[in-house]
C-alpha cells in the first residue's frame, strides 16, 4: 500500500510539473487578438474537413525515457504510394502546438500528399537540439513504415512556420539523404545576423546568448549548411526582414549550385499569417504547387 501510494504521488508530481513546464502562450485566439489591432479586416482561417482524407490522431512515433511523441496523420487513399509532407509547428520553439498545423496539413493532404503534423519538445522540457533530434526520429519512423503510411520515402518534405520554419530548413539541409523540399514560412536561416533580432528566446532554446554559445548558434542556423546538395526550397515570408534573416544569402548559394527555389511574400502582413484569411489560401495554393513542382512533375 505504501508502494502503491508513493507511486501515484510520483505520477501526480510529474504531471504537476510537466504542466508547470508548459507554455501554452502561443495559440490562434491569442495571436488574432493581437493582431486584429494592427490588422482590423483579418480572419481566422476556418476550412471543412476534406471528405477525401482520413485522420489520425496522437500516433506515438517515439519516446524519449518515459516521455511519448506523437503526431497526427491526415492521409489520401490512393493506389499508389503518396509524397509525404512532415509539419512543424511554431510557437518561438517553447510554445504552440501540433494542432496549429492542422488546417494547413488537411488541405495540402487532400492534394493528394500525406501529411504528418509532428509534436516535439520545446525549451522549456529540452533545449536544442532536442526537438531537432525529436523530428528526425519522426522521419525515421515514417520511413520504417513507408508501406503502412502508403509513403513514397524518396519524396519527403519538410514544412513549417516561425520557429518551425527555422527547423525545416535546419532538418531540410542537414538531412539531405532524408528530405527532399523544405517548405519555411516565416523561420530565420540564421540567428546571428545582420537582419536578425533574435535574443532571450533563441537564446533560452539554444542554451544561451551568442556570446556565451557562438558555435551552437551557428550550428542551429540553416544558412551555415546550405552547399550543393540542398533541397528545392520554397520560401512564404510577411513583409518583416527580420523573420527571413539569411535568405537572400541562401538564395545566392541555392543559385550558385542551379538549386530550384521560390521566394513569395505577403506586404502589409502579420508575422503568423498562416493562421488567418486573407493569406491562408494563399499559403497552402503556393505550398501545393511547389510540391507538385518538385515531386509530381519530375
Amino acid at each position: 500500500m505504501k508502494i502503491y501510494c508513493l507511486i501515484l504521488l510520483f505520477a501526480f508530481t510529474s504531471k504537476l510539473f510537466s504542466q508547470k513546464q508548459a507554455d501554452t502562450s502561443y495559440t490562434v485566439y491569442a495571436t488574432y487578438k493581437k493582431e486584429i489591432k494592427h490588422f482590423p479586416n483579418i480572419k481566422i482561417a476556418e476550412k471543412k474537413f476534406p471528405t477525401s482524407i482520413t485522420a489520425a490522431y496522437n500516433v506515438l512515433y517515439s519516446s524519449v525515457g518515459h516521455r511519448p511523441l506523437a503526431m497526427d496523420v491526415f492521409s489520401k487513399k490512393s493506389d499508389g504510394k503518396l509524397p509525404g509532407v512532415l509539419l512543424i509547428h511554431g510557437g518561438g520553439w517553447k510554445s504552440g502546438n501540433k494542432s496549429q498545423m492542422h488546417l494547413m496539413a488537411q488541405q495540402i493532404a487532400a492534394a493528394g500528399y500525406n501529411c504528418f503534423c509532428i509534436e516535439y519538445r520545446l525549451s522549456p522540457e529540452a533545449q536544442y537540439p532536442a526537438g531537432i533530434n525529436d523530428v528526425k526520429e519522426a522521419i525515421a519512423h515514417i520511413k520504417a513504415n513507408a508501406v503502412k503510411y502508403n509513403t513514397d520515402i524518396n519524396k519527403l518534405a519538410v514544412a513549417g512556420y516561425s520557429s518551425g520554419g527555422q527547423m525545416a530548413a535546419l532538418i531540410g539541409t542537414t538531412c539531405t539523404n532524408d528530405i527532399q523540399a523544405i517548405i519555411d514560412m516565416d523561420g530565420i536561416l540564421a540567428f546571428h545576423h545582420p537582419e536578425s533580432a533574435e535574443g532571450k528566446v533563441a537564446a533560452e532554446w539554444l542554451g544561451g546568448t551568442y556570446s556565451e554559445k557562438p558555435e551552437v548558434w551557428d550550428e542551429a542556423s540553416a544558412l551555415s549548411h546550405t552547399g550543393k546538395n540542398t533541397p528545392p526550397i520554397l520560401f512564404i515570408n510577411s513583409s518583416k526582414p527580420r523573420f527571413h534573416a539569411g535568405r537572400d544569402d541562401m538564395t545566392a548559394i541555392l543559385d550558385k549550385y542551379n538549386i530550384y527555389h521560390e521566394t513569395h511574400t505577403f506586404e502589409n502582413s502579420p508575422h503568423s499569417f498562416w493562421f488567418f484569411d486573407p493569406w491562408f489560401d494563399d499559403m497552402v495554393n503556393y505550398s501545393i504547387t511547389f510540391l507538385d513542382t518538385v515531386f509530381k512533375k519530375q
